[in-house]
């Protein structure tokens, strides 16, 4: 259920990423494209039917092609925000939701402070997040999305790591994950390596060693 997907341009672009002088403005434009590039593999199997037909400018009719369900793009916040604008542009009729998930400092386990989906039970519910490390965000994010009723789950991640997409893959089975890399290992602070730091100072431009 694990998808990395390989092309040319992500190939490029994520060196660009990863490079740490590389600036937030240009970090953005980049997390952006490449997420761009990937809603091409994250929706290959959107189901679709024929809904009537349409009148080209030949004046000659066609099939009208409609999706059969909803698409709901959810970033975790703060970091998924930067990979949203890219997908939209794939797919600009889709919905937006947010989850906002923070650390317990006692526990170290994370903990919803808020959640806005569009109550579309039947959509296809893509969780944005850009770094798959641990996974235990994108595993509580998920649980969220699950215990409020929504169905078909999809996650889509910049890079991931194997602790991160076994975390996944043992709690929720089903949910297909969609990498543009996967990396070899975490630190003893639980980033990824090699990595590209953490995505969210990266794209807002709050890292404190700038």
């Amino acid at each position: 259920m694990v998808t990395i997907i390989k092309h040319p341009l992500i190939e490029t672009k994520m060196s660009i990423l990863r490079e740490k002088s590389t600036k937030p403005k240009d970090f953005r434009q980049i997390l952006e494209e490449i997420a761009e590039l990937m809603a091409y593999e994250v929706f290959k199997d959107l189901e679709y039917v024929e809904d009537g037909q349409i009148e080209t400018p030949m004046k000659e009719k066609a099939p009208k092609y409609v999706l059969k369900r909803n698409i709901i793009l959810v970033p975790i916040l703060r970091a998924g925000i930067g990979m949203v604008e890219g997908v939209q542009r794939i797919v600009p009729n889709a919905h937006i939701g947010v989850i906002g998930l923070t650390r317990d400092e006692k526990t170290l386990e994370p903990m919803e402070y808020y959640f806005k989906v569009p109550n579309d039970l039947e959509a296809e519910c893509v969780l944005i997040d850009p770094m798959l490390a641990t996974g235990g965000s994108a595993k509580f994010a998920i649980e969220a999305l699950k215990k409020r009723g929504y169905k078909h789950i999809k996650l889509m991640c910049l890079v991931g790591c194997d602790q991160g997409i076994q975390t996944i893959e043992t709690s929720h089975p089903e949910v297909e994950i969609y990498l543009s890399a996967k990396d070899p290992i975490l630190n003893e602070k639980g980033y990824i390596l090699p990595g590209l730091g953490d995505a969210g100072d990266r794209i807002f431009g709050t890292n404190a060693n700038d």
